[in-house]
């Protein structure tokens, strides 16, 4: 097989991880990126003034799971080097698990349970650094692509906004969920890509913080994250002392809102949330941005093999390009680099045209789409529930709180399961499919009522409304 040439359209998580695991294959990659692309120089200075407008969510948290850290571990343990020696820290799970849990033995699988601290712009600070080295990559950033070359037979490569042309054997699609990849198709006659959506019926507000010279995060036990049923909250940790905290609201929400987008009232609802309070302390630590909000949040799910064909030969559409879920499960990233070393293994394998489609649709749907359903389904039951339609005996909802999460903190079996679920190291209904996990959660389950009540997770909506009414906006 001849070297081939690939563009790959979009700097982002998944566009650098297309290039550097295309490059790595031995494969010509051409990375175009609209964004001007004068890279900061420190992880500080990034995050503070480096322009990323086609990432709209770049200063809002982020989690990069244990499947992405494996990843760069498995197959770019220097990129893995690169983000720790700039600060990035390795969050080991089995290290922090809930003091109701005894057993701490460790047990085969511990060391995958690993995730990433780390802010998007230092992800891609130091991602782009690595980048930059790699001698089968090209880099053109400032310039934007506003067509494709060629026809649904055989796509030769692209047309730039500049009136330049750009071929390449293959055009990889990384542009993230806002890609215009639809239109181009249209405009060379290609057929209509299948296309779903499903909206997430949430908004996000997030902040970042800082802690203070001398001062320790409060102890974490797992992940930090609840639902009082009108406000969603989680706290991320991120790179060199920082982290952030997220709120969600239900879209259709217009009174809270409002007042959360103010510093201080973002500030006087995280210092009124158990499980918040402690790291807003301003003895602890000091905002450092505002809020930021993120809203107009889909599920979309766009299929580029129709009746058994590719729409467009030679085009591949890689994460949020083809496939994004909402931002509240953290799966956007790690999958987009799943999506990507998968697609570079598939092309080493096998570049014809068709089979090459077939292919890269076959670990789509096994890879990317299970995560898809998981997402539409929990966002239905949650907007089910912020509309008052579910009944408050409904026993699903009885087993999540009364079964599984209470487990999660006293099982260590059940503990390490959810977690592997939660960083997508095993199938979203693997729990459910797995006897040993099921029966100690429906043991714990059964014991409901012989345990107290546990402490209440936050103030009533009416208690956090008078909160954040006493505050000046």
């Amino acid at each position: 097989m001849t070297t081939p040439d690939t563009i790959v359209i979009g700097a982002g998580v998944t566009g650098m991880s297309s290039a550097l695991a295309l490059a790595r294959a031995g494969v010509r990659v051409t990375l175009v990126e609209r964004d001007v692309g004068q890279l900061p120089d420190t992880v500080e200075h990034a995050f503070e003034s480096w322009d990323r407008h086609g990432v709209p969510q770049a200063r809002h948290s982020h989690a990069f799971l244990a499947r992405l850290r494996n990843l760069l571990r498995d197959r770019a343990p220097d990129v893995l080097q690169a983000l720790l020696d700039a600060g990035v820290t390795e969050m080991r799970f089995t290290e922090r698990m809930p003091a109701e849990i005894t057993d701490a033995t460790p047990r085969p699988g511990d060391e995958d349970l690993v995730a990433l601290a780390c802010r998007r712009t230092t992800f891609e600070w130091v991602f782009r650094h690595v980048l930059v080295q790699e001698p089968n990559i090209t880099i053109l950033d400032g310039v934007a692509v506003a067509g494709l070359l060629g026809s649904p037979a055989r796509v030769t490569g692209v047309r730039m906004e500049d009136g330049r042309q750009l071929t390449a054997d293959h055009v990889v699609d990384a542009g993230g969920r806002r890609s215009p990849l639809r239109r181009w198709l249209a405009d060379i006659g290609a057929p209509e890509p299948e296309d779903e959506q499903v909206e997430c019926g949430i908004v996000y507000l997030s902040r970042f913080y800082r802690l203070r010279d001398g001062a320790e995060a409060p102890p974490q036990e797992g992940p930090i994250g609840g639902d009082l049923g009108y406000l969603k909250y989680a706290v991320f940790l991120g790179d060199n002392r920082t982290f952030s905290i997220t709120f969600g609201t239900d879209t259709g929400e217009k009174v809270m809102r409002p007042r959360l987008l103010h510093d201080e009232q973002f500030q006087a609802a995280a210092a009124n949330l158990p499980a918040t309070a402690e790291w807003v302390d301003p003895d602890r630590s000091e905002p450092i941005t505002g809020v930021e909000v993120m809203a107009r949040l889909v599920n979309r799910r766009q299929r580029f093999v129709v009746d058994g064909a590719a729409v467009a030969r030679n085009v591949h559409v890689l994460g949020d390009a083809a496939v994004h879920t909402n931002p509240l499960y953290g799966r956007g990233c790690s999958l987009g680099m799943v999506h990507a070393f998968g697609f570079a293994d598939l092309l080493e394998a096998d570049d014809d045209p068709e089979r090459l489609a077939l292919a890269l649709d076959g670990l789509t749907r096994a890879e990317i789409d299970p995560w898809y359903r998981a997402s539409v389904v929990q966002d239905l039951e949650n907007q089910k529930a912020a509309r008052g339609e579910v009944a408050t005996d409904d026993p699903m909802r009885s087993l999540m709180r009364d079964g599984l999460m209470p487990a999660v903190r006293t099982d260590p079996t059940v503990f390490r399961a959810f977690l592997r679920v939660l960083n997508i190291l095993d199938a979203p209904d693997a729990m459910i499919g797995n006897p040993e996990v099921t029966g100690r959660i429906l043991e714990v389950w059964q014991a409901r009522g012989e345990r107290p009540d546990p402490p209440a997770d936050g103030p009533t909506e009416a208690e956090m409304l008078r909160i954040l009414a006493a505050v000046p906006a």
